[in-house]
């Protein structure tokens, strides 16, 4: 989520790729030359700061970007996605689909272990299938598993997995994590053990959690495509990215992504270019100011129309952003093939949005300066979490320009881990200031569908909308192009007309790295895509072997 979460994350959203942009003269894709000069060493100690705990280590009941960052170190799926975000295998070597579109033939890699030792067979694919699908596992990810009719094993390492109707997503949504059959089968997945202590095949081992202050993982020496080079990596809890900043700039953090005035106008200083290269390009995510439907002053469509119209977008871009960002329309990226550039773009017209208020019946009757409606004020409350300074001050910006329009609102800033169990989970708010991360498959079951509107699922807004559930399933269901966007420009038609969420915009992201670590190239993927190769020379590495 942000709820951000990459999850191999939310089986992703998009297929056309992403261009990179503004990246700095320190990028090694601009200078190959760099890493090519020096033999890559094992070694050193990778130290990054997330602003929350993970919740759980075991990947099917994940769904916060804390736990799943993590959980993408130590498992691994049958499928991902390359630096140019093309599929390629990864416990899987190859696969075939039939002709039909309803067959897939995986043939796993030999000799992959689990980080027990025991090893990986296609038995540990079909139990994870029957994990996601067992309706007593509280998951939000098993919607594509139950697009599957039936699976084979016939031997140890050929997985067939077959469906019924053509399901465009099939392919990729084998890049789940896979969860070690030996260890989980016949257990209660919501008490297991290796949700603080998991094993998996993946490029690290979990090592040690402390709650509240570090998880360290530690280079798997076995792993299938080599031993990573970075010997550890430990993820250090610190709430407050004012916090993780000042441990940046003394050099006690290795990465952070940074704030855009972080980007633009502190870290432009002689002694932050010795220590770090900074890189910059489009976020996959989008920030939108989300609204519980199931509250009465949202379920007028009118009321949440102005509420678009009151927010100066292009505002927050410049304010919050100072530029590094776009105006987003709706779940898709601008730069993509199945964005509708047609649908309405809700500009800035507080008029527009009095008019619409006031046509819904809020009216001003006892000269507070507040709307009202049959006695009750219109007035509610916006939850973000804490540590991200950028949906902070995205809500202040929004509760002035609500203000102009007779709308009063609360900002409440909460702890991330509580912001989720005791706010978004249990749909105990009036509005949420979010983010989601996707990648190239642009089906959005998950968060759109009214079937996905219970407990930890991913429509805790309470969307429903017959056409849209329609447009769902049938988008997932063909595989040409123009077919599929002809379903989700309707998708994005009706998501603008009925403004459960307004859409904010899409940043761009803005790291910074360690000039130790060699290796870090950009590409569509990001700059996180081949962390396995990333190196520390000898004689600059920091922390002992």
């Amino acid at each position: 989520m942000n709820k951000n979460s990459p999850h191999k994350l939310l089986f992703a959203t998009i297929t056309l790729l992403l261009l990179l942009s503004g990246c700095n003269d320190n990028d090694e894709a601009n200078h190959p030359g760099i890493t090519e000069a020096l033999s890559p060493e094992f070694g050193d100690t990778f130290i990054e700061a997330s602003i929350g705990d993970a919740s759980t280590l075991l990947p099917v009941l994940a769904s916060d970007s804390a736990s799943s960052s993590i959980n993408g170190m130590i498992y691994n799926g049958l499928v991902r996605y390359d630096k140019n975000l093309e599929i390629e295998g990864e416990l899987a070597e190859s696969w075939e689909i039939s002709a039909d579109n309803l067959t897939i033939t995986f043939h796993l890699r030999k000799g992959v272990t689990w980080h027990d030792g025991a090893p990986f067979t296609s038995a540990d694919v079909k139990f994870n299938y029957q994990l996601y699908i067992d309706p007593q596992t509280p998951t939000a990810y098993a919607e594509s598993f139950k697009q599957v009719t039936g699976v084979e094993t016939p031997d140890p390492y050929t997985f067939i997995v077959h469906y019924d109707k053509p399901y465009a997503p099939a392919l990729m949504s084998w890049a789940t994590s896979i969860h070690p059959q030996h260890l989980l089968e016949g257990e209660d997945v919501t008490r297991s053990r290796l949700a603080r202590d998991p094993v998996g095949t993946g490029p690290y081992r979990f090592s040690e959690w402390v709650g509240g202050e570090k998880i360290v993982l530690e280079s798997n020496p076995d792993y299938f495509e080599g031993q990573p080079y970075v010997k550890r990596v430990v993820y250090r809890i610190i709430p407050d990215i004012s916090t993780q900043f000042l441990e940046l700039q003394t050099g006690s953090l290795d990465y952070m992504g940074l704030s855009p005035l972080q980007f633009d106008r502190q870290t432009d200083t002689p002694a932050f270019r010795r220590l770090y290269n900074k890189y910059s390009y489009l976020s996959f995510g989008y920030t939108y100011l989300g609204y519980n439907l199931n509250r009465p002053i949202f379920q007028d469509k009118r009321v949440r129309q102005a509420l678009s119209y009151a927010i100066n977008k292009q505002e927050l871009i410049d304010g919050v952003l100072l530029g590094y960002g776009s105006v987003a329309t709706g779940p898709y990226k601008p730069d993509t093939w199945v964005y509708n550039s047609d649908v309405p773009k809700y500009s800035y017209d507080p008029d527009k949005a009095r008019q619409l208020l006031a046509d819904a019946g809020w009216q001003d009757t006892n000269n507070n300066g507040i709307l009202d409606k049959n006695g009750k004020e219109l007035t509610f409350t916006i939850v973000t979490n804490q540590g991200n300074d950028l949906r902070s001050k995205t809500g202040e910006i929004i509760q002035y320009r609500f203000k102009e329009v007779g709308v009063e609102v609360k900002l409440r800033i909460i702890e991330w881990a509580t912001f989720l169990k005791e706010f978004i989970n249990p749909g105990n708010f009036d509005a949420t200031i979010l983010g989601w991360s996707g990648g190239p498959e642009p089906d959005q079951y998950n968060i759109w569908h009214s079937s996905k509107t219970g407990p930890r699922q991913l429509n805790f807004i309470g969307f429903k909308n017959d056409e849209v559930d329609t447009l769902l399933e049938e988008g997932r269901r063909v595989f040409d192009l123009q077919q599929r966007k002809a379903y989700y420009d309707r998708f994005q038609e009706i998501l603008a007309e009925e403004q459960p969420y307004t859409f904010l915009y899409v940043g761009k992201a803005l790291p910074a790295v360690s000039k130790r670590f060699r290796g870090v190239k950009t590409a569509p993927a990001g700059i996180r895509y081949n962390f396995n190769q990333w190196f520390v020379p000898l004689v600059e590495q920091k922390y002992a072997r």
